[in-house]
């Protein structure tokens, strides 16, 4: 007997010794898919087959043991013939794998496509983790509209009170007749071309009282102009200090005192504004100082052929500047020497008229003919408004 025969024959495996144990796999792909790290099949190669001693896919070979013979080959029986394996079976059967876990149902699709967790192969996708979700919005309440009623309410209520407050002034401003009634401001528009020229410069004017010390003046008309622009008439720098209030027109005329020694030219600068511009205007002439600034001293008119022939810008010596509020209207005098004198100083008329005073125009009384004769024309001009402003009743008592 050989040696090989009185070799006794080989323990079978037992499964601890041929089986590990397996990590369970999330998600198994269909039957024919191909797996991660598989290797590509060369065209037209049928699939390997599995033998009984390959090992389960991705099971850890187990490392051999004292009693386990070395895997060269199967064991050969005694009398050295090895025994024929049937084929296709092990001779120990694997152990059953644990059932993998079940997979979630894939997402519903669309008629339009896939859903957007549609797995290439067909099965599917794990559910998104929490961080991957949509963040669930905040419901966007409609803007609150209570704060907007009170200020609609106010604003309904503003305008109800300017539409009342314009109808209330206008049904005020009319006459008995429904007219719109007459102001001073309505006619003084049309007062320097409907009015005759007699009335606004009346050929002699007389002046009580208005000289020096209480004397008696009396003035004569000696020029008038025609009406002209406030552009062409005044000096630059007055005509910039009216221009705000809108200056209309500019009417003149220069009159001569009884000793024909003086000229006093007197002008009349319509404006086109309400109470509110006059009243601002003078506050610049009075509180401001403009009246007696010697840079906005009104233009002098000369008249040729008569006692004022040479009556020029170099000839005034005292001005009288007024700003009316009641009547749109700036009044002014400007007065000088009638044989040509130049005067290098001109004085204010409310400085000339000052108790004390020695200069030239004051000792002249030409600060007192150039306010007396502005005066004068100023009276006559609020007795045209005032006419002209009256009802119909007014004039018939009259």
């Amino acid at each position: 007997m050989s040696t090989e025969a009185r070799r006794p024959a080989p323990r079978p495996e037992s499964p601890a010794e041929t089986t590990t144990r397996l990590r369970p796999i999330p998600h198994q792909p269909p039957e024919g898919a191909p797996r991660a790290g598989d290797r590509p099949a060369r065209a037209g190669a049928p699939p390997a087959p599995r033998t009984p001693d390959s090992p389960a896919p991705g099971a850890p070979s187990a490392p051999p043991g004292p009693d386990t013979p070395p895997a060269a080959g199967p064991a050969a029986p005694a009398g050295g013939v090895p025994a024929p394996r049937p084929a296709g079976r092990p001779d120990t059967p694997p152990a059953a794998a644990p059932p993998p876990p079940t997979a979630p149902p894939p997402p519903a699709r669309t008629p339009a496509g896939p859903g957007p967790l549609a797995h290439p192969f067909g099965y599917g996708a794990p559910p998104e983790a929490p961080h991957e979700t949509t963040v669930q919005l905040r419901p966007v309440r409609e803007p609150r509209r209570i704060a907007r009623m009170p200020a609609a309410v106010v604003c309904l209520v503003l305008g109800l009170g300017l539409i009342a407050g314009a109808a209330a002034g206008a049904w005020v401003l009319r006459g008995p007749d429904g007219t719109p009634d007459r102001t001073a401001y309505t006619e003084a528009a049309t007062l320097w071309h409907s009015t005759p020229v007699d009335t606004l410069f009346p050929r002699t004017l007389a002046g009580e009282g208005a000289g020096p010390g209480g004397a008696d003046r009396a003035w004569t008309r000696v020029a008038v102009a025609p009406d002209a622009p406030c552009a062409t008439v005044l000096q630059p720098q007055l005509a910039a200090a009216l221009a705000p209030a809108g200056c209309l027109r500019v009417l003149r005329a220069t009159y001569a005192d009884a000793t024909s020694s003086s000229v006093t030219t007197v002008g009349m600068v319509f404006m086109e504004t309400d109470t509110a511009g006059m009243t601002a205007l003078h506050a610049r002439f009075t509180d401001g100082g403009l009246d007696e600034d010697p840079d906005l001293m009104p233009p002098a008119l000369a008249a040729p052929g008569t006692v004022a022939a040479r009556f020029g810008n170099v000839q005034r010596a005292s001005w009288h500047v007024k700003v009316l509020t009641e009547v749109p209207v700036v009044v002014y005098g400007v007065s000088g020497f009638a044989d040509g004198r130049a005067v290098p100083r001109p004085q204010p008329a409310r400085q000339a008229m000052a108790k004390g005073q020695t200069t030239a125009p004051a000792q002249a009384g030409l600060g007192h003919e150039a306010h007396g004769v502005a005066d004068r024309v100023e009276k006559g001009l609020r007795t045209v408004v005032t006419r002209a402003t009256e009802g119909p009743e007014r004039k018939e008592d009259r």
